[in-house]
């Protein structure tokens, strides 16, 4: 399907009088789906959606839309539009006007129905399509000053006939000068985001002024995942779009977002769910190598869509951006968000077990448990019918950490945690709990190492969904062929991915190697970790769990694990033993068996 039409018109007009026909824009629409079409409009003056307004070019002029007569108010300009559907010569599928544009009409400031085609069969490549005209009014009062005025019009084809309207949320911002500003780019998106001051001399968090690390986002969207940031909101259609990863460091030349009115709007990229991660079936389709399998997804920011999908958690129904990364194999592109909710169940009870197995649940409510003035939380112990707090020195510690929006870090300046109610944040609050950010697992609760576990609808050794397990850690580190060993046992392993990204897959990899992981469509975060009652590094350090112990030395007694480690100065892709299984950690899964 094709849109076409010209896109100016001029007209002299004297003070005072009002002129129709100001010139004609023609559209003519194909579109071979049987259950036809629908033409919606909208103002785009200045290419900013809803604004309707024409723009002086030499003043700082403006005439306001209307109905292009002097009735009312002889003394304000008005201009109008006006729609005619073709029927001579007889056109092979004509259209249907809507919402009486068939006259002089005042030009929508949000998106529109004027037209539409109930039904259509195939075209052919003879065919006439729908042709629509439009013509323009306007009323010019007598003292208006002279200039040359411009404005525009904007038309979107949408099909079938009964589609949705373009959402009026998805619409490009105006940006704010000197500053990186975040959208939902939905009208039913959750959260809110502030912007994100861009330095302009300095250093930022180490790196040098001509680079910024973005934002995780805040926002969620029932029934899509989240993919990552486009600068254009029309990602899904603009073959100009560019993708970033959700925490990716960007670049810019001196003074670029300086100038009036030139920051940066980014607009969160959503991926519509294509059923339930615990669906086999389905997984295997979309991670395979058959027909409608996702494609290998480009590490360059390449506005890819056809290498992302998004499936359902059936446990608690969050939804995941997937992508079949450069190793062949889907990960989630986003952070496990799954949590407790009911501290009498099995499975749930399992989800907040910690490191020492006594501790079979929480104690209380997890919101008891967890506000900006807790110093530790209090578990149920099968030791007797007591409940026994756990302290952050001992080493019976046991922790289920809570989701974003709780306030699980105590307020202070250089760590403030998000207003639970508004789910909003600062300007430029880089650490504030955020949506993308996740859920924070002890080792424990992340291999699924309690007999109260129930089987079921997560994998047997991790609580990854079923048909996905936690990534392998690098058990025999710089081993090449350990991580080749991976590979050909079908195995997800961090240190196998970053080889296929470019890196070496072993060591202490560079700041480059740091940002082959945020990037898009990899899109790890630096969600920071979990040690007593306090969130530590968020914003500028990422730790991800594998499911492989190591040994680590004496004078750590709770044993190691290898991680994903990255800061904006390195990364351990999957070879780097941390110690204390019972602290809190971020988790990502990959499919498995595939």
């Amino acid at each position: 399907m094709t849109g076409t039409g010209m896109n100016s018109h001029t007209a002299e007009i004297t003070n005072g009088t009002y002129t129709a026909n100001i010139g004609t824009t023609t559209l003519k629409a194909y579109c071979n789906d049987s259950n036809g079409f629908s033409i919606y409009t909208i103002g785009y003056t200045n290419d900013t959606y809803g604004t309707t307004t024409l723009i002086g070019q030499s003043t700082s002029n403006t005439i306001v839309t209307g109905t292009a007569t002097s009735a009312g108010n002889p003394d304000t300009s008005n201009w109008a539009m006006k729609l005619t559907a073709v029927s001579s010569p007889t056109p092979t599928y004509p259209i249907t006007l809507d919402n009486g544009y068939g006259s002089y009409s005042i030009v929508p400031s949000t998106y529109t129905k004027v037209a539409h085609r109930d039904s259509g069969t195939d075209i052919g490549t003879n065919a006439e399509g729908s042709t629509l005209t439009t013509t323009y009014a306007a009323y010019i009062s007598r003292t208006q000053p002279a200039d040359t005025y411009e404005g525009k019009v904007k038309y979107t084809l949408v099909h079938p006939a009964d589609a949705d309207a373009p959402d009026p949320a998805k619409q490009a911002r105006v940006t704010e000068s000197g500053k990186i500003c975040y959208y939902a780019n939905a009208s039913n998106a959750l959260g809110t985001m502030g912007c994100q001051t861009i330095p302009s001399s300095g250093t930022n968090d180490g790196v040098t002024a001509t680079s910024a690390t973005l934002l995780a986002s805040n926002f969620s969207r029932e029934g899509y995942g989240f993919a990552g940031w486009s600068d254009v909101f029309d990602y899904e259609t603009n073959q100009n779009a560019h993708f970033y990863g959700p925490q990716e460091d960007i670049t810019y030349t001196a003074g670029q977002y300086s100038s009036p009115n030139n920051g940066l709007s980014l607009y969160a990229v959503w991926i519509k769910s294509q059923g339930s991660l615990q669906d086999s079936t389905k997984v295997a389709q979309l991670c395979g190598t058959g027909t409608g399998s996702l494609t290998t997804a480009p590490t360059d920011g390449t506005a890819n869509l056809s290498s992302v999908s998004a499936l359902t958690d059936s446990r608690d129904n969050n939804t995941y951006a997937i992508a079949k990364l450069a190793d062949g194999k889907c990960w989630m592109i986003e952070n496990l968000r799954l949590e407790a909710e009911d501290t009498t169940s099995e499975e749930d009870i399992a989800l907040a077990q910690g490191y020492n197995s006594s501790f079979i649940g929480l104690a209380t409510a997890e919101s008891s448990n967890f506000s900006d003035t807790t110093a530790a939380n209090s578990l149920y112990s099968t030791n007797g019918s007591t409940v026994k707090t756990i302290d952050s020195t001992g080493g019976n510690r046991s922790y289920r950490f809570p989701r974003y929006n709780n306030l699980n870090t105590p307020a202070n300046a250089s760590n403030r945690p998000q207003n639970p109610t508004s789910n909003s944040f600062a300007e430029d609050n880089t650490t504030a709990g955020m949506y993308s950010y996740g859920n924070y697992y002890t080792w424990a609760a992340a291999i699924a190492d309690t007999t109260h576990y129930p089987s079921g609808d997560h994998d047997t050794t991790s609580i990854c969904p079923t048909g996905w397990q936690l990534p392998l850690g690098n058990t025999s580190t710089g081993d090449i062929a350990q991580a080749e060993a991976d590979a050909a046992n079908k195995v997800g392993g961090f240190s196998y991915l970053d080889r296929k990204m470019g890196g070496t897959g072993t060591g202490s990899d560079t700041a480059a190697g740091s940002l082959r992981w945020r990037k898009y469509p990899v899109n790890f975060v630096y969600a920071g970790d979990v040690d007593g009652s306090s969130v530590a590094l968020r914003g500028s350090t990422g730790i991800y769990w594998s499911s492989a112990a190591g040994s680590y030395s004496s004078i750590y007694p709770y044993g190691g694990v290898y991680v994903l480690h990255l800061t904006n100065r390195f990364v351990y892709p999957g070879s780097h033993i941390l110690n204390f299984k019972y602290a809190g950690r971020t988790i990502r899964c990959v499919a498995s068996g595939l």
